[in-house]
């Protein structure tokens, strides 16, 4: 999903209804959907359509990386030198990159990542995140225990 652009996709009471019905559960059906905010299921399955389309949401599963073989999570704090689009980009294009955020503050550009282990982890940080043109500084902030992670805050 495109981040850091506002969409320019207008959303009525019935889509955000459709978007709070799937954050809650993204398996749930047409039928269900349609039944519950008064169109067809065939017109809930075009307005869908058009969500994921214009990247307004996508539909995922989102798994606990420690179940799934990875034993590894941090934050990476990056202070960057000139532009921080090329390094927001290069960081975006890696696989162990979850999330990537241009910020204010002390930080210039924030990346959460998810490794195998603390070797997969430092060989991440030595050889592709501060080699990268323009990185000046990283800082890095183990995760010990995630508290919360959710995804369900719904639409304005």
């Amino acid at each position: 999903m495109r981040r850091g652009s506002r969409s320019s996709t207008t959303l009525d009471d019935v889509s955000k209804q459709i978007i709070e019905l799937l954050q809650h559960d993204g398996r749930k059906s047409y039928a269900s959907i349609a039944a519950h905010v008064g169109l067809s299921e065939a017109a809930v399955r075009q307005r869908v359509q058009r969500l994921l389309d214009a990247d307004v949401m996508q539909i995922v599963a989102v798994t606990d990386p420690l179940q799934v073989g990875f034993q590894r999570q941090a934050m990476v704090g990056l202070r960057v030198e000139g532009d921080m689009t090329p390094v927001a980009e290069a960081l975006s294009a890696m696989d162990e990159v979850t999330y990537v955020v241009t910020t204010a503050g002390s930080f210039d550009v924030l990346a959460e990542v998810v490794c195998e282990d603390d070797t997969h982890l430092l060989d991440l940080l030595t050889t592709r995140i501060r080699t990268l043109a323009g990185v000046t500084a990283t800082e890095t902030f183990v995760y010990l225990k995630l508290n919360k992670q959710l995804y369900n805050w719904g639409t304005r």
